[in-house]
């Protein structure tokens, strides 16, 4: 039997696979452009395949981007909360994984720690998606990626600035910026600053990665502006609001960004925190059309996984 390919991080995927997924997931999209939502892709070719998607907390996006981006791949999907499962009352990660094998065809995972992906991943004889850890957020950069290169080209050579909390998102943005190639600029505070392990990665690998304590000087004739929500569940609110204030993205930080530059944000997004209404609402904010390609690259991923890109 040969080992299943599992999604988890983009630094563990080679950039060519990355690439193919990214033009797979644009070119479906296309395809689909004017079809009604529920028609299924050209051929189904995931008919007669199930993906269990396992969320052990809530979630609107991967969960809905996923159920429907596999039925109109002409699969089904089996939605399980950790609470509907014995994995809520004690089963080992590793005995889940072997059972699920069992039934379904490939498994995505939305939890809290990352050892958990990997030990799913580990004991699973099929493919395991990353669908967000405390560490990373592989998929929401696939979308990324896709959004910017629909608006602005290839992403190449060009600069996106990131201001706000070092987090999840700015691990895979960092991995993002080594296999797509372009510069990435970060800005946060230093208590807040990204994983040691991804800036690491980044050096080892020549990544083109600048970390900066001024919004400003990130911003500054960068392409693309990004940044997060500044509270996750279990976050101190009042000193994290004290020290991210700074690095609100205003119409102030967006003029500092080159003329045509576009405004990323994965949501969910409270205005006029990490970013002014102005800005989220603004004719350069881009975050709808990010959440709706979650759907179209995601799809890429389940088809790669599946060996179909």
């Amino acid at each position: 039997m040969t080992n299943p390919t599992h999604f988890l991080d983009l630094h563990e995927v080679s950039a060519d696979a990355l690439r193919a997924m990214i033009d797979d997931g644009i070119a479906v999209k296309k395809a689909r452009a004017g079809l009604p939502k529920g028609t299924k892709d050209e051929g189904r070719p995931l008919d007669g395949h199930t993906l269990a998607c396992i969320f052990e907390f809530p979630s609107t996006r991967t969960r809905t981007s996923f159920d429907m981006g596999m039925r109109q791949l002409g699969g089904d999907t089996m939605i399980l909360n950790s609470g509907d499962m014995q994995l809520g009352r004690g089963e080992s990660i590793s005995d889940t994984a072997r059972v699920l094998s069992r039934f379904v065809d490939a498994i995505m995972l939305r939890t809290d720690s990352h050892d958990k992906l990997l030990e799913l991943a580990e004991n699973s004889s099929v493919p395991v998606i990353n669908g967000l850890t405390n560490d990373s957020h592989p998929c929401q950069l696939m979308a990324d990626v896709m959004t910017f290169e629909e608006h602005k080209g290839s992403i190449k050579n060009k600069v996106v600035a990131w201001s706000g909390d070092g987090n999840n998102m700015v691990s895979s943005w960092i991995h993002a910026a080594g296999k797509f190639d372009f510069e990435l600029r970060i800005a946060c505070p230093e208590e807040l600053s990204p994983d040691p392990r991804a800036l690491d990665w980044a050096k080892q690998t020549g990544a083109n990665i600048h970390v900066t304590r001024d919004p400003a000087e990130a911003a500054a004739g960068a392409d693309c502006l990004v940044t997060d929500t500044w509270v996750s569940m279990g976050d101190d609110v009042g000193a994290r609001h004290n020290m991210l204030k700074p690095f609100q993205i205003n119409k102030k930080i967006m003029e500092k960004a080159a003329s045509d530059a576009i405004f990323m944000h994965c949501l969910p997004a409270h205005r006029d925190e990490e970013a002014t209404a102005e800005v989220l609402d603004g004719p350069q904010s881009v975050i709808f059309d990010e959440a709706e390609n979650r759907l179209h690259a995601q799809k890429a991923v389940i088809r790669w996984c599946m060996g179909l890109v």
